[in-house]
């Protein structure tokens, strides 16, 4: 089933949202949104399948490739440049705010940039809610802990075993560049980190059970603990230091 593949092809400019398109790079972030079906987003170190309704948001400059299955649709609006992500690929996920908002521009059509300019004001409020952190944790500084970091974030089930063994440095070394450069252990400073990322799924219109899951917590209640544990947390006096008390805590 699906669409017939000849009407890809029956506006040429819009082709690339139904056929994908090969490596190339934005002068301004940029935002991949799968409509429908299934892609494979490739970027430097990282490929990404996308499904339905999910979201991956790009820093300017960053090289891409977007291949599409068979009778799908994706887009990729453009923003302006100071509405990047924290980090050069950051995958999002399903956000029901954008998928909303995305339904509703091809609803829309608009073809004038003053009519474009109105969706893309309101993703780059969306983007730019969802970007706060509530529970701010620093990425290290160092090459490989800053990796390590990130695709432990990415992957939550992964141990810091198994991420140090893939990047081919020992987890003692791992923890200690941990605490001296984000004043905190590693497992602490994962759990804010994926903290952040259930905060912000909820402020796109997720629903508790599914911003747990996708931060890799087992359940709603699981996360709501772990916010209020984290939130105590935080109520209590801010280390001198990053070396300092609050980062040998957890």
């Amino acid at each position: 089933m699906g669409f017939d593949v000849a009407l890809a092809h029956a506006v040429p400019h819009n082709a690339m949202r139904f056929l994908g398109h090969d490596e190339h790079v934005h002068d301004v972030p940029h935002l991949v949104h799968m409509v429908m079906g299934h892609g494979v987003l490739t970027a430097p170190g990282q490929r990404l399948v996308l499904e339905p309704r999910s979201s991956v948001w790009l820093r300017a400059g960053v090289p891409h490739a977007l291949e599409l299955a068979d009778h799908s649709i994706a887009l990729g609006p453009l923003m302006g440049p100071e509405v990047s992500p924290d980090r050069p690929v950051a995958a999002l996920g399903v956000v029901p705010a954008i998928t909303d908002l995305m339904l509703a521009r091809l609803a829309a059509g608009p073809s004038t940039p003053e009519e474009c300019d109105l969706f893309t004001d309101a993703l780059e409020t969306i983007l730019r809610s969802i970007a706060q952190e509530d529970f701010p944790a620093p990425l290290p500084t160092h090459p490989a802990a800053r990796r390590i970091g990130l695709d432990a974030c990415a992957v939550p089930e992964l141990t810091l075993g198994v991420l140090c063994t893939r990047h081919g440095i020992s987890s003692r070394h791992v923890q200690r560049l941990f605490r001296q450069q984000t004043g905190m252990s590693f497992s602490r400073w994962r759990r804010r980190r994926l903290l952040s990322l259930a905060s912000q799924s909820l402020r796109g219109g997720s629903s508790p059970a599914a911003a747990a899951r996708r931060a890799g917590f087992g359940s709603r209640a699981h996360l709501m603990r772990a916010m209020a544990q984290e939130s105590d947390h935080a109520t209590e006096p801010a280390p001198s230091t990053p070396a300092g008390p609050a980062g040998s805590r957890a």
